[in-house]
């Protein structure tokens, strides 16, 4: 079965080197390292190149040579994709500029009762910040505790100046009750629906034409809590260039009934799934899971 191993790819010592090579010579020195960076990754890992080669050749359909060619694309766009996040968290001087669809329906959620933002492991969500920024009211972004502490600390540090809050997921489930505080409050939660880690409820729907599991837990928060959902992503144009798009809040009806209840859950996977196809339809390249996704 198709899980995530709760742990985010790269590490402390790429971060780094990321930041020192951007605090002394700008952003182009560090997108010219990753060239080199992503030759490793493509030649010497394994384990993230044959996943992410089977989503290219297998699931997108695309040729030998075609598919080879995009994991190198991949990579040196994830490897963008870091250097741009820590650019803007750590208020390093660029040129980004950016378009914002649908920000209409954030305020909407912000001004009424709250709501659910799910969104997926493609783009750049992190860069999504400087738009939760502007929303006039509080922003909780849920986020694995497994993922590297370092990391985490690094943005922590850099949002503790925003409307923006980080509440770790917890084996001890404590992080459920902050979701539900956060959510009672009339604020927005912020939540990825694309990995879940073994032993974790899943729903099975079609993704790009094939079977793919997906965690039922970031949906079902919308049934529990009658809460409006958009969906949102965040993908990188150009170099300098980044294009957020929201969908209008969507109110999904809880049911006591399990089978309804089950029904709807689908339902709301369907919607959201069909809007990260559409994002990876356009960019291919910018899907960041590097394990076995699809069944």
């Amino acid at each position: 079965m198709s899980s995530w191993e709760g742990k985010t790819r790269g590490g402390t010592t790429g971060y780094r080197i990321f930041l020192f090579l951007l605090n002394s010579f700008g952003i182009k020195s560090a997108y010219f390292l990753l060239y080199f960076v992503a030759t490793y990754f493509v030649l010497f890992t394994r384990k993230a190149t044959k996943p992410m080669y089977f989503y290219f050749n297998n699931v997108l359909g695309f040729g030998i040579f075609k598919s080879i060619r995009y994991l190198f694309i991949n990579n040196i766009t994830f490897g963008k994709v870091i250097i741009d996040k820590v650019v803007l968290m750590a208020g390093i001087k660029n040129k980004f500029t950016f378009d914002f669809e649908g920000e209409e329906h954030l305020n909407f959620l912000a001004d009424n009762e709250g709501g659910l933002i799910i969104s997926a492991h493609i783009g750049n969500w992190e860069i999504a910040g400087h738009l939760l920024n502007r929303i006039n009211t509080k922003v909780h972004i849920v986020m694995l505790e497994a993922e590297h502490k370092r990391i985490k600390a690094m943005l922590d540090s850099a949002m503790k100046h925003k409307k923006l809050n980080i509440i770790p997921i917890r084996d001890d489930m404590s992080h459920l009750f902050s979701i539900k505080d956060a959510l009672a409050a009339k604020e927005i939660v912020a939540i990825h629906g694309d990995r879940f880690l073994e032993g974790s409820k899943f729903i099975t729907s079609n993704f790009l034409g094939k079977p793919a599991n997906f965690p039922t837990g970031p949906f079902y928060l919308a049934l529990k809590y009658n809460k409006p959902v958009v969906f949102v992503t965040a993908m990188k144009e150009s170099n300098t260039h980044y294009h957020f798009s929201s969908t209008s809040p969507k109110l999904y009806v809880n049911s006591r009934n399990l089978e309804k209840r089950e029904s709807m859950l689908k339902k709301i996977i369907t919607d959201y799934t069909s809007i990260m196809e559409k994002a990876l339809i356009r960019h291919p390249e910018q899907w960041f899971n590097y394990y076995y996704f699809w069944n």
